[in-house]
């Protein structure tokens, strides 16, 4: 018999994720900002669409990484140790930005892509990994997890963003180092908690062949690394629109092979083809998801610095303050999500994946829509006032909960058991394709000005509502196909 109560290391896990989301999003609340602002004001005096092409790359660096870092945990370190190893990155990552040279932003940059994409793909495959004998409470477990996320993110947003505008830049990544210190502290006096979950590799690679991958892994760090520290010394120079667009096309290509591979190549059954199809199915929703809510940490960020009236009582708060509103409405309404799904389903009334994901894409629609009356009353008024954001925000966080939380727990359970964590580094390149796109339509959006917003917001709401509309038609049939043998 199931038991209703969440495993003790669901804790240890919902803390370490908290403080890695704090330096995650504490960083990534005003990166954009810091490249942007002058140099007289501390910043690296970028262009927008310059700043929000390399915002765009960074992001979508540190999802594609949870491919190969979920390789890793699957096959030789283990998930629990490549957490650990992954946090100690991300912590030198953001010390490397707090460092006031420009030589040490790029490095900085590529240590916490490395890290995240070790440490985010197999804390996730370990949450779904506690939940083995107790399936029924997965959905639940994963939404608890996700409040973690945001938990840390209003942390983040808040110290890192106030330290940042008001203080200077390097104190506001100083701070995203100080919490993910405090996380790997943490998850090393808790990491018992999790039992035997994640503790071994799950993959049958002989000790030989391990320590051969072993050799290969250090050799590609330091290549990493070298390429890094020869920018140092100006032997190459980013454009970053060019290679936004490049990169695009590649994560696109090495998502659609992946797929192809585990299909064709992995030594499936019929059923487990057919769960194949449906998470490359919600992969593409996902990915067009993350294109528009990306757009918090870039294009909405300027508009909130540039086009918002953000005086309390004769007080400017920061823009980065802002971006609080959607964790902090993911906190209040996650509790809330995770008990109507428990309600749902004991009445046999959940609806599908699809139709959940088809659900998200329309609330985020409805918030472009939003923020597109926001900008136009900007344009002739001078500024819009905080509200749009507000209200585009709780739209969007609407469809994150109908979305992202039930994504992690539909890859864990749809996906064969020996690629558990290579899935959920597959499931990650959906939100590192979402944020390059976010980046270009960003650049696109805040280069041209203000002008230019009210359109292109209408149509990313377009287009965000038609895939959502065909989800959720086709959400019946699918379930009944994929889930015929499960009967």
């Amino acid at each position: 018999m199931s038991s209703l109560k969440h495993p003790n290391g669901l804790k240890t896990l919902f803390f370490t994720e908290m403080w890695e989301r704090m330096s995650y999003y504490g960083m990534r609340g005003i990166l954009v900002l810091f490249m942007t602002a002058s140099i007289n004001n501390g910043g690296l005096d970028f262009s927008n669409a310059s700043a929000s092409a390399i915002y765009g790359i960074y992001a979508a660096s540190v999802y594609l990484a949870t491919l190969p870092g979920g390789w890793l945990g699957d096959n030789l370190f283990g998930q629990q140790k490549t957490i650990l190893y992954g946090g100690i990155i991300i912590m030198l990552g953001h010390f490397s930005l707090a460092i006031p040279n420009m030589d040490f932003f790029y490095l900085g940059l590529a240590l916490v892509v490395i890290g995240t994409g070790l440490l985010k793909p197999n804390i996730s495959a370990i949450v779904g990994g506690l939940y083995e004998d107790n399936p029924s409470m997965k959905e639940a477990g994963f939404t608890i997890f996700y409040m973690a996320i945001n938990l840390g993110s209003i942390l983040g947003f808040f110290i890192c963003g106030y330290l940042g505008e008001n203080i200077g830049w390097h104190y506001g990544f100083g701070a995203a180092g100080i919490g993910m210190l405090f996380g790997i502290i943490q998850y090393r006096l808790k990491v018992k908690t999790l039992g035997e979950v994640g503790l071994q590799p799950l993959g049958q690679l002989s000790l030989k062949t391990k320590s051969k991958y072993k050799r290969i892994l250090s050799i590609i760090f330091l290549i990493i690394l070298l390429i890094i520290f020869s920018g140092f010394f100006g032997f190459w120079k980013i454009n970053p629109v060019p290679l936004a667009n490049s990169l695009t096309i590649i994560i696109a290509l090495i998502s659609l092979m992946y797929f192809l591979y585990i299909y064709f190549l992995g030594k499936l059954n019929q059923n487990e083809k057919k769960k194949i199809i449906m998470i490359f199915t919600l992969f593409i929703g996902a990915a067009l998801f993350w294109s528009g809510f990306d757009q918090g940490g870039s294009s909405f960020n300027i508009f909130a610095k540039e086009y918002t009236d953000r005086i309390i009582f004769g007080w400017e708060y920061p823009a980065s303050w802002l971006q609080i509103v959607n964790p902090l409405f993911v906190v209040i309404l996650a509790p809330f999500m995770s008990y109507l799904w428990i309600f749902l389903g004991k009445r046999m009334l959940d609806p599908s994946l699809p139709f959940k994901f088809g659900l998200g894409l329309i609330f985020m629609a409805m918030g472009f829509l939003v923020i597109a009356m926001g900008a136009q009353i900007a344009l002739s008024e001078n500024l819009a006032g905080a509200q749009w954001l507000l209200i585009t925000y709780l739209l969007h966080t609407i469809g994150e909960l109908t979305l992202s939380p039930i994504g992690l727990a539909a890859i864990s359970s749809l996906s064969p058991k020996k690629y558990i964590g290579q899935m959920m580094g597959v499931w990650f390149l959906a939100s590192s394709l979402g944020a390059i796109i976010a980046g270009l339509i960003s650049g696109r959006a805040t280069n041209e000005g203000l002008i230019s917003m009210p359109g292109l917001f209408n149509q990313i709401a377009i287009y965000a509502s038609l895939f959502g509309l065909v989800l959720i038609l086709i959400s019946r049939p699918l379930h009944q196909w994929v889930f015929k043998e499960d009967r």
